[in-house]
């Protein structure tokens, strides 16, 4: 080493003066292997008589199970789902899943089933199930948590097909295919695109014993309109009176449904008046159907129309139909449009406002609204409106990204004064946005609320909060608060070291690298790849390039490989100060260590070459980046046309310049404007004017050349 010890080697032996902590040799601390680790699976096997519920699966704690006061709750979390799935495996599972319910191993509450249903991994398993419960208990046979649950793992897993075998087993297991099973296995169908097997399933409900009903045709009507077969489902519709079944609300809510999704908006008017005839009026699903349909044929005018008539009739709005309506007019019109469209309705509308509002502000963010979103909120924040944390939160983020930062400022202390609690996300932004802005007064009022709410409460959040000033180069804030999280009894991580770490490399502080790093060893850690690439950063960026040498050779010791980053700074450091050689001796280097370079690696020795008028070398570079599957970028091009053009060697700029578009590199501004200068200094006007005509179709922005 040259004049100074390597930062890690220094701070090492400050650390086995002060501490105890770990064994060293050599002066380097080794650390401990970290060898892998096989994971043994016992498979349980299953045996005994198929005829007898004795059977040898493992069977869960007794003592946890045999208590049938348990709670719901707890009865949850004590399911053995391996267990059950085992039973549920075997020939005799009706007989063994009476077993376990007479022994109280099975709970009969809403929970219990659901979560048995969703945490089986053979489809068939918990068809059985809902089989055996729906008989025992028949109120789960059309509960609606248990059939969604049912139909989602059938949808997920299956599908399930009513085959002539599984039938048999259902029937020698002493039950039967019901009309509700039936319909449920119709959902998962539909949703699987079986339209043509529910079909033919439905054609053969009478071997089944089951006689086809209104329920029936509406189960496998809604399936063939789930899996985009409207023609069919007109078909079965127009089928229901040979059968003696009629249509009902239900049937229709379905067909205008299907209709609406493909913009038949007509249809389903016709549809909704041979409703009304029927003597059935629509509900708020129909109007719901409806208002979607119209948005989406982008006929937003007649949406607004439906909830006139709504309100005429007395249909309360749902919330989902509110959320239609603006989620839909944000569809149907252009964003601007939308925005005075719904803040008009809602102004003569006032019931609908709590409903519209958090998804009016919702989409306003999504749309980059900041202005119309400030607007917006100052307004319905005088009539004492608060928007739901989560919303507020999103509001919040979109206004800091384009809104003035101190009116965001006065509407953020203005929700919070009313009792709106920011997320962490959202006082983190607005501290970023302030150190940013060099207001640091305000910067530390928001840190205090976050304190004071309890946000600043764990390791990550005070990660978060030290990368902010990092990022900002406010070391000194960021130390501070490493301290105060230290006070407070919070350990940092090797995150938090090397967030610090890295920050002050980026201004060339070894001194403060050295004392964390040392902090780091103190606390048990040892560095990483991110540690080491950091310190030799800031070695680099205070010219001890020795020292960064030293310390790429000492991170064999610490068992850390060093990547192409830790490789490329040195090289960069290199150019920068003009030992070309030496970086192009590292790059060799790297690749024979097995490290593959990328573009920046090569950029910046092809700068220096071009800088040094050594086009050959530069040459000789850019065609290995190309032989290792490298795609040169603006800044590889830009050395060589601005360097080309410096020597007066224009016709081969422009070869270069004409060839990036074909090798996948649009130019940009700096490379078009580089070389239309040199053009229009050479009088090559016709040239100039065909690139200006290709800047303006790439979107390219120029300087002002009056001559073209």
């Amino acid at each position: 080493m040259r004049g100074l010890s390597s930062v890690p080697a220094r701070a090492k032996n400050k650390f086995k003066e002060s501490s105890n902590l770990g064994k060293f040799s050599g002066g380097i601390h080794q650390p401990a292997p970290n060898p892998k680790r096989a994971l043994n699976q016992k498979h349980t096997t299953l045996r005994g008589n198929s005829q007898s519920p004795s059977f040898s699966v493992n069977k869960p704690n007794s003592n946890s199970l045999s208590n049938a006061s348990i709670s719901a709750n707890e009865s949850i979390k004590q399911i053995d789902h391996r267990y059950f799935s085992q039973i549920l495996s075997r020939d005799d599972w009706c007989l063994l899943l009476n077993h376990e319910f007479k022994a109280q191993r099975i709970v009969l509450n809403s929970q219990f089933v659901v979560s048995l249903l969703q945490n089986q991994e053979n489809p068939l398993h918990p068809l059985r199930f809902y089989i055996w419960v729906s008989n025992v208990d028949r109120s789960f046979a059309k509960s609606q948590p248990v059939c969604s649950a049912l139909t989602g793992v059938l949808c997920r897993k299956g599908p399930v097909l009513l085959s002539g075998e599984l039938v048999e087993n259902i029937r020698n297991s002493g039950f039967r295919v019901t009309e509700d099973l039936l319909c449920i296995l119709f959902g998962s169908w539909g949703r699987l695109g079986l339209a043509k097997y529910c079909l033919e399933t439905f054609g053969q409900i009478s071997f089944l014993d089951i006689s086809p009903s209104t329920r029936l045709y509406n189960a496998v009507i809604d399936a063939l309109v789930k899996s985009n077969s409207l023609d069919l489902a007109y078909c079965k519709f127009q089928q229901m009176s040979a059968d003696n079944c009629k249509p009902d609300r239900f049937t229709y809510n379905i067909l205008i449904h299907g209709v609406c999704r493909i913009g038949l908006m007509d249809e389903a008017l016709r549809l909704l008046k041979q409703m009304e005839g029927l003597g059935y009026l629509p509900n708020v699903f129909t109007y719901t159907i409806l208002i979607d349909g119209f948005c989406n044929a982008k006929r937003v005018d007649e949406a607004f129309k439906v909830l006139e008539t709504m309100k005429e009739r007395n249909v309360k709005p749902h919330v989902a139909t509110i959320r239609s309506l603006v989620h839909g007019v944000f569809r149907g019109a252009t964003p601007h449009n939308a925005f005075e469209l719904l803040t008009g309705f809602m102004e003569n509308e006032p019931v609908f406002q709590k409903l519209a509002c958090d998804t009016l502000l919702y989409l306003l963010s999504k749309n980059s609204m900041a202005r119309e979103a400030a607007m917006f909120l100052k307004k319905i924040g005088e009539r004492r409106y608060l928007p739901d944390s989560s919303t507020f939160n999103i509001i919040m983020t979109c206004l800091i990204k384009g809104y003035d930062l101190s009116e965001t400022c006065l509407i953020l202390d203005s929700f919070i004064e009313q009792g709106v609690k920011p997320g962490f996300s959202t006082y983190l932004a607005v501290a970023e946005a302030l150190c940013k802005a060099g207001r640091w007064m305000e910067v530390d009022q928001y840190l205090n609320k976050m304190s004071e709410d309890g946000l600043l409460s764990n390791v990550f959040s005070y990660n978060m909060v030290i990368d902010c000033f990092c990022k900002a180069n406010l070391m000194d804030r960021a130390t501070w608060t490493f301290r105060e999280m230290c006070n407070q009894g919070i350990t940092p991580t090797l995150v938090t070291f090397n967030m610090l770490i890295s920050g002050y490399a980026k201004v060339g502080k070894v001194t403060k690298i050295q004392d964390f790093l040392l902090k780091l060893l103190q606390y048990g850690l040892n560095p990483d790849i991110f540690t080491c690439s950091s310190i030799i950063d800031g070695l680099c960026r205070a010219h001890m390039i020795e020292d960064a040498f030293d310390c790429l050779a000492e991170m064999y010791y610490w068992d850390v490989t060093p990547n192409t980053v830790t490789y490329n700074i040195l090289i960069r450091c290199l150019c920068e100060i003009g030992d070309v050689d030496r970086a192009a001796e590292l790059l060799r280097e790297m690749q024979a260590d097995g490290i593959s370079p990328d573009v920046f690696s090569f950029n910046a020795l092809i700068q220096n070459f071009c800088r040094m008028k050594k086009f050959g070398k530069a040459k000789k570079h850019f065609l290995s980046m190309l032989t290792l599957g490298l795609t040169p970028d603006n800044y590889t091009y830009s050395a060589f046309i601005n360097a080309l053009c410096k020597v007066g060697r224009f016709v081969e700029a422009v070869e270069i310049f004409n060839s990036m578009e074909a090798k996948g590199c649009i130019p940009d501004s700096y490379i078009c404007n580089l070389i239309l200068e040199s053009l229009v200094k050479q009088a090559h006007l016709e040239e100039a004017c065909e690139i200006v005509k290709r800047c303006k179709r790439w979107g390219v922005s120029l300087k002002s050349f009056p001559i073209l």
